[in-house]
Order: C-alpha cells, then sequence, then structure tokens
C-alpha cells in the first residue's frame, strides 16, 4: 500500500447510510475508527453466534500533508476492502469536539473513509457511547475495558493498538446489532 503502513473484528440504535442489514449464517463486517493520522480497521466474521477474528491493523498516514492523508486513507480503505470483501461496514460516528480544527479534519478523515466503501456495499454509523455499551456494558467505559473485551471475545493473544481496537469494537458493535435485529429486538 503506497505510503500508508498497514498492520495485520447490543447498540441501541443504528442507522444505515446506504442499504440495510442483510440476513445471512456467515457474513464479513468490516468495523473502521477513522482519524486524520492513525484510521484503525478490524474485520470478522459472523458465524451464526460466533464472531471470529479475520484482520485488524491501522493505517498509518500522519507523516503527510493533510490531503496526502485522505488520499492514503481512501486507497488504504478500497484495497482492504478489496482484500477482505465484507458484506457490510461499520463506522464510528463522529462526536463534536471543542477544537474546530480537529473536528474538521476528522470529518475530513471520515468522508474519505466513507467514499472508499462501492456503492451498494451497506455502511453503518455507531456512536462511540453505543459501541462502549455494546461491549461493555457501560457508555462510559475505558478504552482498556473495551480492548480488553475485543481481546477476549475474539480470543485475541497479546495486546493490539487501540485504533484496532475501537475499530474491532465498532465491527463487534454492529454484529451483535444484526443479531438484535434478526430476532426482532429493534426497529
Amino acid at each position: 500500500m503506497a505510503g500508508g503502513a498497514v498492520s495485520s473484528g447490543v447498540a441501541t440504535a443504528t442507522t444505515a447510510v446506504r442499504g440495510t442489514v442483510r440476513a445471512a449464517a456467515k457474513i464479513r463486517i468490516l468495523g473502521v475508527d477513522p482519524g486524520s493520522r492513525r484510521t484503525g480497521f478490524g474485520v470478522i466474521e459472523c458465524r451464526g453466534t460466533d464472531y471470529v477474528h479475520v484482520a485488524h491493523g491501522c493505517l498509518n498516514v500522519g507523516g503527510a500533508l493533510m490531503a496526502e492523508r485522505l488520499r492514503l486513507i481512501f486507497d488504504g480503505l478500497q484495497a482492504l476492502i478489496g482484500e477482505h470483501q465484507p458484506a457490510e461496514v461499520a463506522v464510528e460516528r463522529v462526536v463534536v469536539n471543542r477544537n474546530v480544527e480537529s473536528a474538521l479534519k476528522l470529518g475530513q478523515a471520515r468522508g474519505a473513509a466513507l467514499c472508499a466503501v462501492p456503492r451498494g456495499l451497506p455502511v453503518f454509523e455507531y456512536a462511540p457511547r453505543a459501541i462502549k455499551l455494546a461491549l461493555v456494558g457501560s457508555g462510559a467505559a475505558e478504552k482498556s475495558q473495551v480492548a480488553h473485551m475485543i481481546s477476549t471475545l475474539l480470543r485475541l493473544p497479546g495486546r493490539i493498538g487501540p485504533d484496532a481496537s475501537d475499530a474491532l469494537a465498532v465491527a463487534v458493535c454492529h454484529a451483535h446489532s444484526r443479531r438484535l435485529h434478526a430476532l426482532g429486538g429493534t426497529e
């Protein structure tokens, strides 16, 4: 991947940006934690009630100028989608930040990530609090608690980076939400 280093995933609400939740016994989900310097990704496969880790990592684009970072995020996610062929994509929703410049950069990175998703591939968004609630049982959980739950649920050996852990958390949150939808538990 040119320039970007890649290392090798019960929400209260979900909204479909494009498409609807597909019912399937086996489905692959790409979770994305957008960032202007590091964009985390995590790929899991849902096999019935089991979640299987496929890949995780981080697109490290921090050394480039902003326009180049956005291009690297776009290209990197397109390559990941091509390689892993997810059926659905789950993205962490932007939280309004007090620092306007940081919020703008994060929004641009998120936009580059969303534009990398091909037409017809459903995209779902989750608020950070909903993700934490789905994994830890508290919307105010610490990142370390979320990382611990991800390692436990996906049976991952060792520690993984915070961006990849957050991306896997988005994917698992979406998997939980899919199960609730399939059971008729949410609208």
